[in-house]
């Protein structure tokens, strides 16, 4: 009988467990959601040459897929959801959610197309790009931080992903050429070999300026062989762009 009883304690245990985190799940629903839709309507009003349509719904759907709180140490919905960036340690932070959407948007990324980032960080916009494109190549300097991106995306399996521990400057030539590269660190201009390695046609999303300062969101598309066209679409904050000290 009281081996009966310890199993039954077991199982009270085990469903209660599970009750308690159901409705943090489900606020985490709920909070996704409002999250897509306060990206939505800052979208039609935030001046960055959208226009009436706002973004892709293609982006929005992956934002809405995407579990962010599982990309933040203290996974916590209310925090993972603001529309604000989360610090990640190492003086590193996950993007504000709009800006996220925003340069994803940018990119046209289309089912097929393989896509760099720089500056994978959490990992958190290597997953939105991973639900719109074939592969995703993504470089991170700081080990831990590439590490531990390493391991989220393993363990959500999102298999078309690889990361790689190294500076980003140089960009990734046996991963590409690439349909897409998003720099998610400011620089004060355009890695050449970033241009080299994008296809004609692709398209460079950045911020172009001092690090910890006010900087402009770029696009540059690779119109012809050696030619490019620039454009900025809005002012932004990112954290400088690290390069290897060798």
């Amino acid at each position: 009988m009281k081996g009966l009883l310890h199993v039954f304690a077991m199982v009270v245990a085990a469903w209660e467990a599970a009750a308690q985190d159901a409705p943090q799940d489900d606020q985490c629903v709920r909070e996704r959601a409002a999250m897509v839709e306060t990206i939505r309507a800052y979208a039609r009003s935030a001046g960055s040459g959208l226009g009436q349509q706002g973004l892709s719904e293609r982006v929005l759907e992956a934002m809405a897929q995407t579990k962010r709180h599982l990309f933040i140490a203290e996974r916590s919905c209310a925090i993972a959801y603001a529309d604000s960036p989360v610090p990640i340690g190492l003086g590193q932070t996950i993007s504000q959610p709009y800006i996220v959407a925003l340069m994803t948007h940018l990119a046209e990324v289309a089912p097929d197309h393989v896509v760099l980032e720089i500056g994978t960080g959490s990992g958190y916009q290597a997953a939105i790009l991973a639900r719109l494109a074939r592969k995703v190549c993504t470089i991170e300097i700081i080990p831990q931080l590439a590490e531990t991106a390493t391991k989220t995306l393993r363990d959500l399996a999102y298999d078309n992903v690889s990361v790689r521990l190294g500076d980003g400057y140089g960009g990734w030539p046996e991963c590409g050429p690439f349909d897409a590269i998003i720099v998610t660190a400011a620089l004060g201009h355009t890695p050449p070999p970033l241009i080299e390695q994008l296809k004609v046609g692709g398209r460079l999303i950045m911020p172009v300026g001092a690090g910890y300062g006010t900087q402009q969101l770029t696009v540059v598309e690779k119109v012809a062989p050696g030619k490019t066209t620039t454009r900025s679409v809005a002012y932004v904050r990112f954290v400088p762009f690290t390069r290897s000290q060798n």
